[in-house]
């Protein structure tokens, strides 16, 4: 079969080479592209071009290696790759999304939040809490809200945040 006067096995190996290499030049230009899928909201390019990419392998494989008629090989890449292509988002893209915002913290996520003296504050001064969660630890500047000396070991409430410092009180534990 041909398209366009090109054998569709040669159609398929340049729309291979061509996704592939898109998919590679968006590993290092994707941010720019990742507007796209923001504005439009079900255009993800990398579905687009990973859907394209398997499209292309398979048909390329079975119009090589088998006698199959090729809108049977174009229907069946096509159903293959619609398959493939949902277990990419559902089982990689989704999760690696969800993990990216998992670790991520906001200042004000801070307040409320318990957390270890490291380094003495003392009056009027500057000092150092460790808050631990399950992402990992967070070491941040403190100071004390009511301007009173805190030991270090001592636990401490995160009452405000301001410029990147913590104002903290010692927290009674009953």
């Amino acid at each position: 079969m041909e398209v366009l006067g090109i054998g569709i096995q040669t159609l398929y190996l340049y729309t291979l080479i061509i996704s592939g290499s898109l998919i590679i030049l968006y590993l290092f230009f994707g941010d720019v592209i990742e507007g796209i899928s923001e504005a439009t909201g079900f255009l993800n390019p990398v579905l687009i071009l990973a859907f394209l990419t398997f499209l292309s392998a398979i048909g390329y494989v079975l119009e090589a290696l088998t006698g199959l008629n090729s809108i049977l090989i174009m229907v069946i890449s096509a159903i293959v790759s619609i398959i493939l292509d949902t277990l990419l988002n559902v089982f990689v893209l989704i999760p690696l999304a969800n993990s990216e915002e998992s670790l991520v913290y906001t200042e004000d996520s801070l307040k409320g939040r318990l957390g270890n003296v490291i380094i003495p504050i003392p009056e009027n001064g500057f000092g150092e809490v460790l808050i631990e969660s399950i992402s990992g630890r967070i070491s941040k500047p403190a100071a004390s809200f009511d301007n009173k000396v805190i030991e270090e070991g001592k636990k401490v409430l995160v009452i405000d945040i301001k410029d990147g410092v913590l104002y903290v009180v010692p927290h009674n534990q009953y």
